[in-house]
């Protein structure tokens, strides 16, 4: 039975880019996973801020700045209390995950040296691998990989064999982006504390499905962009404790993140302005705080339970296609399902998908590895938000068995 108490068509109704067509269909979208759709609530208060009260932050002594800087700094303070960090002034503002993670990477040069060890998931995004890869070649550092078995979830046994007094980072997503696997962090957190490494996670594609409580967690880092939870793109947040702030250099030097400048010293500005290096994304960091309120207003619980109907319901569908195999079928994982065709290319199955008006992803995700260790070219992913319905995996269904028809 479907969930009848979640009042989909209510939220459906805030979602203005879903009453378009493609060609003569409907739009479909099951892309969330690379970005979700935005609400009109967030779309006003872009408008609103564009329209009332645009003006610079922090510096100003005018109604309009003072207003703008208000609200930027309330938006902070959401960000921290919908992630429980102990102080407004954890919560940096960046343009997105991949920033957050860069900014931490290019930090831990001066406390990183030769022969010290980095361990990474096996199922991490590029922008999760790419800049440790940096630091190691900066560093003479050695970048360790916790392997994956083929369920698509972590070897932990194998973690456990690598932890040592070497280890000094340890960086994992908490929901893998190309499969929508949930991986057991909490375990991660604990044992790369008790060898004394600091922890990275990057929760861009849990924030729109898992509340993360980064004291309840311990976690060093925590990484997201407003864009996977109704938010504009280019904004998001690194949580960090307040201990590594401190003892992180900043990543940028410019205007805002100074406290006195001569030709001869400069003196740095305190948290979180360290970080924040010239003008913000003012909008986009007050349209993030917007974002929230929506999302809270229907409940993390109650989007994530209703989201697992949906992928329950997907999953038992998709298998109806015999030809079909999911890629990372497993328990323990967010609305995000990952597939590949025998004999179909993904891209092609896709580009028909569209014709029919249905959005779907296809590729390697931004995680070559996982393509490579299954040893395919990519897979096609769905994944599903509160917004969306089971009569829209109907319509996938039937598009993807014109598909194979046309294909196979």
């Amino acid at each position: 039975m479907h969930k009848t108490d979640f009042p989909v068509e209510k939220y459906r109704k805030d979602f203005p880019i879903l009453e378009r067509k493609i060609g003569k269909y409907p739009l479909v979208y099951f892309d969330n996973a690379a970005t979700s759709q935005t609400p009109k609530q967030v779309i006003e208060a872009i408008s609103n801020y564009y329209a009332t009260y645009n003006s610079n932050i922090h510096r100003g002594v005018h109604t309009l700045s003072n207003e703008a800087t208000d609200a930027y700094e309330q938006s902070r303070k959401k960000i921290q209390a919908h992630f429980n960090a102990a102080h407004p002034h954890e919560i940096i503002f960046t343009s997105g995950t991949t920033h957050a993670i860069n900014l931490v990477a290019s930090g831990f040069k001066n406390f990183i040296k030769e022969g010290d060890e980095l361990i990474v998931s096996a199922l991490e995004h590029h922008s999760n691998i790419v800049p440790w890869q940096m630091l190691c070649e900066q560093t003479g550092a050695v970048l360790k990989v916790i392997p994956m078995l083929q369920s698509g979830i972590l070897d932990m046994k194998a973690f456990d064999q690598m932890l040592s007094d070497k280890t000094k980072l340890i960086f994992c997503n908490h929901v893998s982006n190309a499969l929508g696997v949930i991986n057991p962090i909490s375990e991660l957190i604990e044992k790369g504390h008790s060898v004394g490494a600091a922890v990275l996670i990057d929760g861009a594609q849990a924030a729109p499905h898992i509340q993360a409580d980064v004291q309840e967690l311990d976690v060093d880092f925590y990484v997201v962009s407003a864009h996977k939870m109704c938010g504009p793109t280019g904004v998001g947040v690194l949580y960090a404790k307040e201990e590594w702030l401190n003892k992180l250099p900043p990543y940028q030097g410019g205007g805002e993140m100074i406290a006195e400048v001569s030709f001869e010293k400069t003196t740095y500005a305190g948290l979180p302005h360290k970080f924040e290096a010239g003008t913000p994304n003012i909008c986009g960091g007050i349209a993030f705080g917007a974002a929230l309120d929506y999302m809270n207003a229907i409940g993390i619980k109650n989007i994530a339970e209703y989201e697992n109907e949906l992928l329950t319901y997907a999953t038992t569908r998709l298998k109806e296609i015999s030809e079909l195999r999911i890629i990372g079928d497993v328990a323990h994982k967010t609305a995000v399902i990952s597939f590949v065709v025998e004999g179909a290319h993904p891209y092609d199955i896709g580009s028909i998908l569209d014709k029919m008006g249905i959005a779907v992803r296809t590729g390697h995700h931004c995680a070559q590895p996982i393509m490579d260790f299954y040893q395919i070219p990519g897979t096609i992913r769905a994944s599903f938000s509160f917004y969306n319905t089971f009569e829209e995996i109907d319509r996938l269904i039937e598009a993807l068995k014109r598909a194979l028809s046309m294909l196979l």
